[in-house]
């Protein structure tokens, strides 16, 4: 049975390795070994996890399938700088599945519980970064109702990648969610 979880402290390891072994198993083909390894070590490691985990402003939610680890997500409300007085933003800044689970059901049941936890937070908007090259995860968003609305850069390694910058409101949590 397919359950999500707040993630605890003791689940440090279990995230870093899931964080390395799906993003390496999504962006591996696009980019170089030495990019892939250097983003990785300095951003999936046990300790960058762990401080992660500590800061009261970031939330991980794990899915698991009778304890086996299928993903998990991060949210953030630290990024402030899409709040507006009409919308209150929060940030997925990660969601992950492994290569196993996808078009399973799995990205949706972990999207949904990321908007559920936004709404009782009193959230009323959510946003993402995608890389543009990333078309299935585009086209994941869009079926939940997210719309781009600027770009960014994200640096991969010592590669530089432009990720759209999209946005959900979650004002009304039913719309667009097939």
């Amino acid at each position: 049975m397919i359950q999500t979880r707040r993630a605890e402290a003791n689940d440090v390891n279990l995230i870093a390795k899931l964080s390395r072994l799906t993003f390496y198993d999504s962006f591996h083909e696009q980019n170089t070994v030495e990019d892939m390894a250097m983003f990785l070590k300095k951003n999936f490691n046990d300790h960058a996890i762990a401080t992660e985990m500590s800061d009261p402003e970031n939330i991980f939610l794990i899915i698991e399938d009778e304890s086996m680890p299928l993903g998990y997500a991060k949210l953030s409300f630290k990024n402030k700088q899409h709040d507006s007085a009409d919308c209150k933003f929060c940030e997925i800044s990660r969601i992950y599945c492994i290569k196993e689970a996808i078009g399973k059901g799995v990205g949706k049941t972990l999207m949904m519980e990321c908007i559920n936890m936004a709404t009782s937070l009193s959230m009323n908007c959510i946003w993402l970064g995608v890389w543009e090259h990333n078309a299935r995860a585009i086209v994941f968003y869009k079926k939940f109702g997210f719309t781009k609305f600027d770009e960014h850069v994200f640096m991969l390694g010592t590669d530089s990648q432009n990720d759209w910058l999209m946005k959900k409101n979650i004002g009304n949590r039913h719309e667009n969610m097939n």
